[in-house]
């Protein structure tokens, strides 16, 4: 999914695809893909770097962010405008955290802002469109990792009683389960995304999976 495509950066990440195997003509080398040198080179106006961190996150960011708002449309608008708000608040990453987790932060704040603004999730289809890579959120959320909430067959209806119960949740409980069963981001990463102490992460999550299998008991084997 091309989340830039009505503005100046869409430019930005065609650029950044033309030249990812290319001789950067500049420094006569390749452009690197590490996120660290991707960002060294954002700050000094490489802008195809910045397009290949979008092209990089993009599809990760969006999927989150439809996955706390339920809406396509709200999801992309807000995927662009968290790329946008990287892009210009840069100077103010000091690398302390992952590039990706400070990205994921910015979004997640977004996607708070706009849930205070709209009211409370529904979800518009069982599963975050994801060009047809890989399983959705409820096969992401019920496929019997460790932890992991619900470990039933995958059925349609599976699926849904998931979205039900995740939609049920509290964001604050509900964020947390997706950073850490979606995303697989560890306690630390969802400590640095949410600016909440490990503590505080442990517990939203224990009570966040708790919740959520006592909503999904009848599904339980």
């Amino acid at each position: 999914m091309a989340i830039l495509s009505s503005n100046n950066l869409a430019k930005t990440a065609a650029s950044a695809a033309a030249h990812t195997a290319a001789p950067y003509a500049a420094g006569g080398g390749t452009i690197p893909f590490e996120d660290e040198a991707l960002v060294d080179r954002c700050r000094k106006g490489d802008m195809p770097a910045f397009g290949l961190l979008v092209a990089k996150y993009q599809d990760r960011l969006y999927n989150l962010l439809f996955r706390m708002v339920g809406n396509a449309a709200d999801a992309e608008e807000l995927a662009q405008e968290a790329f946008l708000k990287a892009l210009e608040n840069l100077g103010q990453f000091q690398g302390a955290s992952r590039f990706y987790t400070w990205l994921f932060r910015v979004a997640v704040n977004l996607a708070h802002t706009h849930r205070r603004r709209g009211g409370r999730v529904k979800f518009q289809t069982l599963s975050a469109p994801e060009d047809g890579d890989g399983p959705g959120l409820g096969a992401r959320l019920a496929d019997g990792r460790d932890g992991s909430p619900a470990a039933a067959a995958m059925t349609a209806e599976t699926r849904q009683a998931v979205l039900r119960a995740l939609e049920s949740l509290d964001e604050e409980y509900r964020v947390v389960v997706l950073l850490c069963d979606v995303e697989e981001m560890d306690y630390s990463q969802i400590a640095a995304v949410l600016e909440q102490p490990l503590g505080t992460v442990k517990s939203r999550l224990h009570r966040g999976r708790s919740m959520l299998r006592t909503k999904l008991a009848n599904l339980m084997p």
